[in-house]
């Protein structure tokens, strides 16, 4: 059942929004056919859903995405080899739902004494605010978040915070053959950016992390060849640690940049505590399931665990093994799929006596 059931979502091409949303449904219709109760929800367009089972005062949510990045034709007709299922959304992550949609049938006619919500949404891959976010706003939320992204059966314990910034650069325009006359907005903004790679908040680090990250994502200024240019836009890409906050970031910045500085985005990071009590539970699950110790890490980029981070709970990314997401030769491994699936139901089974 599992694995017919990940080759039928793969067989989607959910890169779309009409495809994802069909993904949902498909989702949905699967469930259903299992006996359980789907409620399924629209926002701006996109289709996610809920299913609840069991009953008590703890609430496990299992959060996955069904929107793919997109892919070759060929990608959305999945293939076995050697072990391994290939196919655009194989790893990211329709195997962690496929194996999320069984566990859940596996344990809807047990006494759990606590409550298992299984969401599953068609945004992630573009931000993920339209269903993720709108379930943990509109009260979607529990005392402990799964969100099976491809983490090789570790725990993805944290997530750096995502902060984008555009910084404007003035100058003084001047004939393009006579540049010593004027000031060069694009050369004083990279002088800028120099600046910034210096700043203290780079060389912060954590157990999990050896630092932020700082990338000069865009810059633009100019227009014709023969002028200086007088004005210049710096766009950076900064991925925080969870011991940094944001505005002590931008004030380093405005230090060397002026109050010239324009937040675009920002996401906090995700600070689940390595010491976290569900975590205690989850680590030896893994290990008796493996035979290996389990791996824990810090993720550089995020997932949909931000969301309900934002409102301190515990989150965690943790899924089955899978290699080149959003490569073109994206694969599962369908053993550690079966593996991950049992791993869930035993910590849905251990969670309440915990």
């Amino acid at each position: 059942m599992l694995i017919e059931l990940l080759k039928d979502l793969v067989s989607i091409d959910s890169s779309s929004k009409e495809g994802a949303n069909q993904a949902v449904d498909y989702c949905a219709d699967w469930l259903k056919d299992q006996g359980l109760t789907v409620n399924v929800i629209v926002n701006n367009g996109y289709k996610m859903l809920v299913s609840e089972i069991g009953s008590g005062d703890k609430t496990l949510i299992w959060n996955g995405h069904v929107d793919v990045v997109s892919g070759t034709p060929d990608q959305f007709f999945p293939e076995v080899h050697e072990g391994n299922l290939y196919g655009r959304g194989t790893a990211d992550m329709k195997a962690g739902v496929a194996g999320m949609m069984c566990a859940f049938t596996e344990l809807k006619d047990r006494d759990l004494g606590l409550k298992i919500q299984l969401q599953i949404v068609s945004d992630e891959e573009i931000g993920g605010l339209n269903c993720s976010g709108y379930l943990a706003k509109h009260g979607y939320r529990g005392d402990f978040v799964i969100c099976a992204e491809p983490t090789q059966l570790g725990i993805g314990l944290q997530a750096k915070g995502a902060l984008r910034l555009d910084i404007e650069v003035s100058g003084k325009s001047a004939h393009g053959s006579r540049p010593w006359e004027g000031v060069n907005a694009i050369e004083k903004a990279y002088d800028l950016y120099q600046k910034i790679k210096e700043l203290p908040f780079t060389r912060d680090h954590t157990p999990l992390y050896s630092s932020p990250s700082l990338n000069l994502a865009k810059i633009k200024g100019g227009d014709v060849y023969n002028k200086v240019p007088d004005a210049c836009l710096l766009s950076l890409d900064i991925r925080y640690l969870p011991t940094q906050t944001m505005e002590e970031i931008i004030a380093q910045i405005e230090s060397v940049t002026g109050n010239n500085v324009h937040l675009n985005m920002y996401s906090k990071p995700v600070k689940t505590e390595e010491s976290d009590p569900f975590i205690t539970l989850l680590r030896p699950i893994i290990e008796r399931n493996t035979k290996q110790d389990a791996v824990i890490f810090g993720q550089h980029g995020s997932a949909d665990t931000v969301f309900f981070a934002a409102y301190d709970i515990p989150a965690i990314e943790f899924g089955p093994k899978g290699e080149n997401w959003h490569g073109d030769r994206e694969c599962v491994n369908l053993e550690s799929v079966a593996v991950y699936q049992k791993m869930l139901v035993d910590f849905a089974s251990e969670f309440v006596l915990h």
